[in-house]
């Protein structure tokens, strides 16, 4: 294992409760491999939500550099997207 650093966690009764639980059935080997999974599963979860997030800023951008806004026309809209699903059901209904 790479450099380890202690800290302490304060997790509730029932959450330790579980993760000795866990321990015990032999599912972990040490509370501490539950507490280092999971924060692999945060980092992988952060990691997503700042890749989230450069998407929504590069699609909001090129949003912005696509030039002025035009209205629409919802009701036009919604009768095209209903004609399209009608035309790609197996029946046409």
């Amino acid at each position: 294992m790479a450099s380890v650093e202690k800290i302490s966690v304060a997790v509730t009764t029932q959450q330790a409760t579980v993760m000795r639980e866990a321990v015990e059935t032999g599912e972990y080997a040490t509370t501490s491999e539950i507490v280092r999974e999971a924060v692999r599963d945060w980092l992988a979860k952060r990691e997503l939500r700042r890749e989230d997030l450069r998407r929504l800023q590069r699609l909001w951008d090129e949003g912005k550099a696509s030039g002025k806004p035009e209205p629409l026309d919802f009701d036009a809209l919604r009768k095209e997207a209903r004609q399209k699903l009608r035309d790609a059901a197996p029946n046409g209904r």
